[in-house]
């Protein structure tokens, strides 16, 4: 199960909020969807170009050059340098890479802004790729998770935000979500999910290491929902 099946068998028409646009990978084929308004949220300046470039034949999608967290402000980004090419797949708000001093990083100050500000009422769905900030951007939507009752796909990288794959699952547990995996083709509840064997990586972004099964790709929904989703696999 990846990211576009799940997303497209549960579509509805509404907003889907695409955090962690980048490029606009999944921007797209979500905007190709019956029906679909696409919020794309991508603040790093070296991708912005292109997915605006991307997205410019798409009248349903709005790219924003912010970052989503729990409060309006400013951060830095931080993008660590591999062999002097800046890494953006690793930019992130939520860490420094100052556990890993042999590892240059640029800085980028971006605008942050909460998703309940911006007061949606149809949103569908999200998806959320940021980098370890997922936490934060999620507590920064709770009263939009609580008014729409979305489905969402997260990435959720214990070496990015130690801790995360416990606090976002008992933060959405918290609202009425379950938070579940795909493996084997399977349905599986966070507490099968063994840290150790399934979710074990480099922290650092010049090693390229990680365990096998890597699972990275978690899934939510409210109860409403269910069976629907529940019915793509077995559990």
């Amino acid at each position: 199960m990846d990211e576009i099946t799940f997303l497209t068998a549960l579509h509805r028409p509404g907003t889907v909020v695409d955090v962690g646009a980048h490029a606009g990978l999944l921007t797209l084929p979500l905007a190709a969807l019956p029906g679909a308004t696409v919020l794309a949220f991508e603040p790093l300046p070296q991708v912005l170009a292109i997915l605006r470039a991307a997205t410019a034949h798409r009248p349903n999608v709005e790219v924003r050059a912010q970052a989503l967290g729990d409060a309006p402000g400013r951060l830095a980004l931080s993008i660590p340098v591999v062999n002097g090419v800046p890494d953006l797949q690793w930019a992130s708000t939520a860490k420094d890479y100052a556990a890993h001093p042999h590892v240059q990083v640029e800085r980028v100050e971006v605008e942050v802004i909460r998703l309940d500000d911006l007061a949606l009422s149809d949103v569908t769905a999200i998806k959320l790729d940021a980098e370890g900030a997922e936490y934060a951007v999620l507590r920064g939507a709770r009263e939009t998770l609580a008014r729409c009752r979305p489905i969402l796909t997260m990435e959720l990288e214990e070496r990015h935000a130690e801790g995360c794959t416990w606090s976002v699952p008992a933060f959405l547990d918290a609202l009425g979500f379950a938070t579940m995996f795909e493996h084997r083709g399977c349905w599986h509840p966070m507490s099968a999910l063994h840290r150790p064997t399934m979710q074990r990586a480099s922290t650092d972004p010049t090693v390229f290491e990680a365990s096998d099964p890597y699972i990275f790709n978690f899934y939510a929904w409210p109860p409403e929902r269910e069976a629907e989703a529940m019915r793509l696999l077995q559990a």
